[in-house]
């Protein structure tokens, strides 16, 4: 990788490469794992965003530090996890099928258990993630949220990639280009 975009997140800078996906389109790649400095500084200033949310839901893998800090710094003992496969205690739970990321292509599902529907229900949420893009990994999220009984309150992520940083429906800390 002989290509970075080089962006600066509310104070910390950070240097990312710039991949090509099977669609022909490039990003410039943002991985929080691993990052605990940027993890902990991007949760931190999420959590100013997030204040007046009751609950949490994030999707694994990369959402699960970030969201850990939100909702730390938020005093949250408790946050929601939408897995990507069903895990042996989930069959109580429920699923979303959604439409495909950015990054993967293809349509996905979401699995959430029923500790965490009941978590959710009846509650204001907050949805936290590392990027928003094309939007469907959020709209699979809103729905979770919405089967489970919750309330969709915000959406927060630490990049808006492309058009995204035009949505009104999402709150972030920088915007980043598609290449």
């Amino acid at each position: 990788m002989d290509k970075f975009l080089d962006i600066d997140i509310k104070g910390v800078k950070a240097s990312l490469p710039i991949l090509p996906l099977p669609s022909g389109i490039n990003i410039a790649f943002f991985n929080l794992h691993g990052d605990q400095k940027l993890t902990e500084h991007c949760g931190k200033e999420l959590a100013k965003l997030l204040g007046d949310c009751e609950v949490l839901l994030t999707a694994e893998t990369k959402g699960l530090q970030l969201t850990h800090v939100v909702a730390r710094e938020l005093n949250m003992p408790l946050y929601a996890v939408a897995r990507k496969s069903k895990k042996l205690y989930m069959q109580d739970g429920l699923e979303v099928t959604y439409g495909a990321s950015i990054t993967t292509g293809k349509t996905q599902v979401f699995y959430l258990s029923q500790h965490d529907v009941d978590l959710i229900k009846g509650k204001k949420v907050g949805i936290v993630d590392d990027v928003v893009s094309t939007g469907e990994s959020l709209a699979g999220l809103v729905k979770v949220v919405e089967e489970a009984g919750g309330i969709p309150y915000k959406n927060a992520f630490v990049l808006a990639e492309g058009d995204a940083k035009d949505r009104n429906d999402v709150i972030y800390l920088q915007s980043i280009p598609l290449l």
